[in-house]
C-alpha cells in the first residue's frame, strides 16, 4: 500500500521526516517516550478542564469509574 504526501497532514510528515533519520535503539525509545508523556499531558489537561468545567468532585469521579456502562450481551 502506498500512502502520498498528499494524504498525510502535516504533523505526520514531521515525523516522517523526524524517523527518516538513522536513529539508535535508545534514541527510538527515548522519541517514543516523550511523545506518549505529550500525549499523556495533553489528555490529562482535557481531563482536568473538565472536571472544573463540570464541578465535579473525587467521589462524583469515582462513582463514574465504578459505572458499569457495557451493552449487555445475550
Amino acid at each position: 500500500m502506498s500512502i502520498s504526501s498528499s494524504q498525510l497532514n502535516q504533523t505526520q510528515l514531521e515525523i516522517l521526516k523526524l524517523f527518516s533519520r538513522d536513529l539508535s535503539e535508545g534514541d527510538l525509545l527515548d522519541l517514543k517516550r516523550t511523545i506518549v508523556r505529550f500525549l499523556a499531558e495533553k489528555a490529562t489537561k482535557m481531563i482536568d478542564e473538565i472536571i472544573d468545567e463540570k464541578g465535579l468532585s473525587i467521589n462524583d469521579i469515582d462513582a463514574i469509574a465504578q459505572t458499569h456502562l457495557r451493552t449487555p450481551y445475550n
